[in-house]
């Protein structure tokens, strides 16, 4: 059994997570370099600034992700090597940077999909007020429009904005990770409204400003709830939580996706936020509710719901449940239920833009790097990929997160996610045994998984 004709098997990293060279060739500050300062933010006092080195051996990772067998890769543009001051003076190395990848990774005919914006905000523009400024959703569009201008006769596939629920979340409101701050609710709706609006430009420019036709969406977290059991009532539960807006934070779905493709916000958000909520215009809505060609998510992990006479309970996990190095619960069904969940109420395709898992790897003594458990892990999880696909949901393409080990945000350098391990001291390579495993899968539409 295979997956779907035209599936798109792929991987994924970030500019900020793998290129290094934050002072190199022009780039100009990110929040993310000015955070990274702060003692205690991020273990070890790790920082960006070299990593992985992607920057300078580009062509030696495009090269590997050919080895591996890649039909494509999800790379994001760092805004401030573009605009180092975020607006104004364009910076021609970065852009060149980005047109020499682009060609690269087409000679070796791995499709690009470029996300446009994966938290790596200008410093110079955080400075001027950040995504708070009523200015930043015209700032954000007139750096995509220069990217557009630059790749869109050689990129499709276009991703506006990265994970929306932790940068403004965790960035904004909870302040550990960049730009550190602790908002209050009114100003946490005002800047998410922002976003928003940053992203509905984004499209618009996009699809009239391209010249290849374009397929855009956005990279949502897939915060999902799972039934303990599958019972018709249990189910229910389990997908009413996973679009329920429930605290007063934005760390959900629908306030995001039902902006998006509904062109609303959710009326429990409304109800919970009430008179936080900022003053929102028919005009803008309709901006941000532009039309997407599928609905990117990034799925890790669930939590699985009991219902109730009242509604529902979220069960704790057992004890000596599956965790991944993050301590993340591992539950392969959530790639089931949440593509189910989500294709129902949006009803448009399905990309899984990021799923994987870190773990401690390190190299054997035989010089190769042995995984098993990644193998283990991602062949529960693509089983249950397949499951949803043949109860009818249509998914386009999976990425596996991440093309190689990288800067793992306040983890710094201690979590490995790749399928290439990286020696942050020498820049050496090495294709981990996970690698050569999906080589396997990619080169047979999956048909190598047991589908027992």
């Amino acid at each position: 059994m295979s997956f779907p004709k035209d599936f798109t098997w792929g991987a994924a990293a970030s500019s900020y997570q793998i290129e290094g060279a934050i002072d190199v060739d022009g780039r100009g500050l990110s929040v993310w370099d000015i955070f990274c300062q702060q003692p205690g933010s991020i273990k070890g006092g790790d920082n960006g600034t070299f990593g992985p080195d992607h920057y300078h051996r580009w062509q030696e990772d495009v090269n590997l992700m050919a080895e591996i067998g890649l039909k494509a890769y999800r790379l994001s543009i760092a805004w401030p090597r573009i605009l180092p001051e975020g607006k104004g003076m364009t910076n021609p190395k970065g852009l060149a940077f980005y047109d020499r990848l682009i060609d690269a990774l087409l000679e070796k005919k791995i499709e690009p999909w470029v996300t446009l914006f994966h938290w790596d905000y200008p410093y110079a523009l955080f400075q001027k007020g950040g995504w708070l400024h009523q200015d930043s959703p015209d700032w954000f569009a007139d750096y995509v429009r220069l990217v557009v201008k630059k790749i869109s006769d050689r990129v499709n596939h276009w991703v506006t904005l990265n994970e929306p629920q932790c940068f403004v979340h965790f960035g904004h409101q909870t302040g550990i990770h960049a730009p550190g701050l602790k908002l209050e609710p009114q100003e946490i709706l005002t800047l998410s409204h922002n976003v928003l609006l940053a992203h509905g430009k984004a499209v618009q420019i996009i699809r009239s400003e391209a010249r290849k036709s374009p397929l855009v969406g956005a990279a949502l977290v897939g915060i999902i709830y799972i039934p303990a059991e599958n019972t018709p009532l249990e189910v229910e539960a389990a997908r009413q939580a996973t679009f329920t807006v429930s605290e007063k934070n934005l760390w959900n779905n629908t306030w995001w996706a039902d902006a998006m493709i509904k062109g609303i916000y959710p009326e429990d958000g409304l109800k919970l936020f009430g008179d936080y909520m900022p003053k929102i215009y028919a005009s803008d809505i309709e901006i941000i509710s532009q039309p997407l060609d599928f609905y990117g998510v990034n799925i890790y992990t669930a939590e699985k719901i009991k219902a109730t006479p009242k509604n529902w309970e979220i069960l704790t996990p057992e004890p000596g449940v599956a965790r991944t190095a993050m301590d993340w619960v591992v539950v392969p069904e959530s790639l089931y239920w949440g593509p189910k969940f989500i294709y129902e109420r949006y009803k448009l395709p399905i990309v899984i833009t990021e799923n994987g898992m870190a773990n401690n790897d390190w190299i054997a003594l035989d010089g190769k790097v042995p995984d098993l458990q990644r193998i283990n892990f991602l062949t529960r999880y693509l089983k249950e990929l397949r499951r949803s696909i043949n109860d009818g949901i249509p998914t386009a393409g999976y990425f596996y997160w991440s093309i190689m080990d990288n800067f793992e945000w306040t983890e710094g350098f201690r979590k490995r996610f790749g399928l290439i391990y990286v020696n942050y001291i020498t820049g050496r390579r090495i294709l981990k045994d996970s690698a050569f495993w999906y080589n396997q899968v990619i080169a047979s539409n999956g048909s190598i998984l047991n589908w027992e």
